[in-house]
């Protein structure tokens, strides 16, 4: 009886180490199988959803998306010194004419306008249409970009990188991987679709309780200011995880930096410590 016991525990387990295989949830990252199809996605369609109902408010300034938008304060300075290393006297109102970026997950544009107001020659990408749809209204209101409006896509990063492999200067995924279905695969795409040399740019929340706490329980729930279920825990990731996704796909990590957002003020700041949210700055290498 006993013999048996231990064969049928045996099998069991075998059947539980197979089903989990190249995959790590404690840690948030899910590799991909050896065997990867095409029908491998990064998109999270709950969140997409969630996301195309606030299309109305996107771009209210002081709605539901303030905090993206007061955010642009200092992801675009993050975004400009990363790519252009001038003395500040010498800086340009074009700083980054000639440089052509990616946003991935762009929504409704609010930070493919901004980067464009700098020259750049931008693609907004996201697997909302209706996001897409108001990102290119949008782009025709303002005279500033008459001239260098962004373009936009409705398409996923795994397929737009297979198109354009090796094009861009820089791809930018702001606040956006806490929300794929697919994080190797999202990090691999955005790798692939940068030119060697060229920058990666990340912005995300950090996967600790303090994040947890006051990124989701006091935001979503309590203060309100961001919609409920924006956010999964689970689905946050660190700095860590980030790394080794984007050095296993042959790039560089250049810095880390800690983010913290003052909701009373609608403020974000540089901090010592990445324990709420990060920054992240890496190079795609050049093959020797």
């Amino acid at each position: 009886m006993r013999n048996h016991s231990l064969s049928y525990l045996k099998i069991v387990l075998s059947k539980n180490l197979k089903s989990h295989a190249y995959k790590f949830p404690s840690r948030g990252i899910t590799m991909l199988n050896k065997k990867t199809t095409t029908k491998e996605t990064t998109v999270d369609q709950t969140d997409v959803d969630n996301h195309t109902k606030l299309a109305k408010e996107w771009w209210d300034p002081n709605g539901k998306m303030l905090a993206l938008h007061s955010f642009n304060l200092l992801r675009v300075p993050f975004i400009r010194d990363g790519l252009v290393d001038v003395e500040q006297n010498e800086r340009t109102l074009l700083p980054l004419s000639n440089k052509t970026i990616l946003d991935v997950g762009c929504g409704g544009g609010i930070l493919s306008e901004a980067i464009a107001r700098l020259g750049a020659n931008v693609t907004g990408i996201d697997a909302s249409n209706e996001l897409i749809e108001l990102a290119s209204d949008h782009s025709k209101i303002d005279p500033k970009l008459a001239n260098n409006r962004p373009s936009y896509q409705c398409t996923t990063i795994e397929e737009h990188s297979q198109k354009f492999s090796d094009h861009y200067n820089a791809v930018v995924a702001s606040e956006v991987i806490e929300h794929v279905a697919n994080k190797e695969l999202f990090i691999k795409s955005c790798v692939q679709a940068v030119k060697p040399g060229g920058k990666i740019f990340l912005t995300t929340p950090n996967r600790t309780r303090l994040m947890q706490i006051f990124g989701i329980y006091v935001a979503e729930y309590i203060l309100q200011m961001v919609p409920k279920n924006t956010h999964q825990y689970e689905k946050f990731t660190t700095p860590n995880e980030v790394t080794f996704l984007l050095e296993r796909n042959h790039c560089h990590v250049q810095a880390v930096y800690g983010v913290m957002y003052y909701p009373i003020v609608n403020k974000w700041a540089w901090s010592s410590s990445p324990k709420f949210m990060f920054a992240l700055q890496a190079e795609k290498l050049v093959n020797e």
